[in-house]
């Protein structure tokens, strides 16, 4: 790491609002507050919606505000401008894509997953097939075996490109050309990767991509959602949500439904302002690194933390690929108390999270992780397994979220 790459990172930390006696190592679930996004959406609130009134519409420039959020993102995730828009959740993005890449593709029927997606992505695409019904159907094979599985029949490739639970890290590039080769579209889930890792929706070819904002991008806690089309596509696909704000025009508010131009037409209902205010803020202090940058540091702190936990704590079992190309920016390991062990982590102010059956889960993101939190958390971690800390009742309560 050189001297100005550490200055660097150490300026961005300095831009968060960090718990004092914290090590975070969440913000692959949720990231932590930057510190001006208080004054920031206060702003928004007093002197935007407060003095403006309706009028902040055309005077705050709130309906442009998705598209111009949506080219800033586009920047992390090599999309062009005009091929990102921001607005509603992930779900609501996930069957947008999902359901026009199938109208796309209309004489195929299967979309294919894999059963590390998130199951949000399978509920969603299982919906959408059981309303279309006329024999859709939604086929999940393991991770490993998703590339031998594309075949002739495959109308879709949805694929969320880091697996939330391991980390493991699908290759973006192979599958998306192993899909074109066989006549299929992709839908990737950037959920895992955006502000993870360098992605490049147009160099691959992407047909379609969606992600949140509230884990590495720091929007907050259920910040909007986006959804990149490819522009080769942006002017043909049909919004199965044809929502009043993705007409070409709203405020002629005709009785028809005319989807809007490229991008636009994938707009649903009215975008949160405030929490694409609290985004901006965030998308401020990613202005201030390259994707390079953070990707090489995110290495580093990861190869770090899984040295340290395998050399002190013999138990657990490293869950996430060891190489790092082939993961995110997350470590994760196994053990039969899981769950117990991370709370007691968390009763010690190290952060990560659990994930069912037996993971525990550690981000490391690069604008405000260090060095110094890796060995933090390995050593608090060491000394919870070496002396069966986890092992109290109030550790083994589950709560609701986990």
């Amino acid at each position: 790491m050189t001297q100005d790459l550490t200055a660097t990172f150490a300026a961005t930390r300095a831009l968060f609002d960090l718990p004092e006696g914290v090590i975070y190592l969440d913000g692959n679930s949720l990231g932590p507050l930057p510190r001006a996004a208080a004054e920031r959406v206060s702003s928004a609130i007093t002197d935007e919606w407060g003095h403006m009134l309706i009028t902040g519409w055309n005077k705050a420039g709130w309906m442009d505000l998705p598209a111009r959020v949506g080219d800033r993102i586009g920047r992390l995730i090599g999309a062009a401008p005009g091929t990102v828009v921001m607005g509603d959740t992930l779900s609501i993005k996930v069957y947008q894509a999902l359901a026009s890449a199938l109208e796309l593709n209309p004489g195929r029927r299967v979309i294919l997953s894999d059963t590390g997606n998130f199951p949000s992505d399978l509920y969603m695409a299982d919906g959408l097939c059981r309303t279309l019904g006329q024999g859709y159907q939604l086929r999940t094979v393991a991770p490993e075996e998703v590339e031998a599985a594309i075949g002739p029949d495959i109308a879709v490739l949805m694929v969320t490109e880091v697996d939330y639970r391991t980390g493991r890290k699908h290759d973006m590039a192979k599958l998306t050309a192993k899909a074109h080769a066989a006549g299929a579209l992709t839908v990737w889930d950037l959920a895992h990767s955006a502000g993870a890792l360098p992605v490049d929706l147009a160099g691959v070819d992407a047909d379609f991509a969606v992600g949140c904002t509230y884990k590495y991008l720091n929007s907050g806690p259920g910040g909007p959602a986006f959804i990149y089309v490819a522009p080769r596509l942006a002017d043909r696909v049909r919004p199965a949500l044809s929502g009043w704000l993705g007409h070409e025009a709203p405020f002629a508010f005709d009785q028809d439904y005319r989807p809007g131009h490229g991008i636009e037409r994938m707009r649903v209902g009215t975008p949160p302002i405030l929490q694409l205010r609290a985004l901006e803020t965030a998308l401020d202090i990613w202005d201030l690194v390259t994707m390079a940058d953070v990707r090489a540091r995110s290495i580093e702190l990861c190869d770090a933390f899984i040295a340290a936990v395998e050399g002190a704590c013999p138990t657990l079992t490293l869950a996430s690929p060891r190489v790092a190309a082939e993961r995110g920016s997350q470590v994760s390991f196994r053990h039969p108390e899981g769950y117990a062990i991370m709370q007691a982590l968390i009763a010690r102010g190290v952060i990560g999270d659990f994930r069912a059956p037996d993971i525990l889960r550690f981000g490391f993101t690069p604008l405000y992780t260090t060095m110094e939190d890796v060995g933090g958390a390995a050593a608090v971690l060491s000394d919870i397994m070496a002396n069966a800390l986890w092992d109290r009742p109030d550790y083994k309560r589950r709560a609701r979220v986990t």
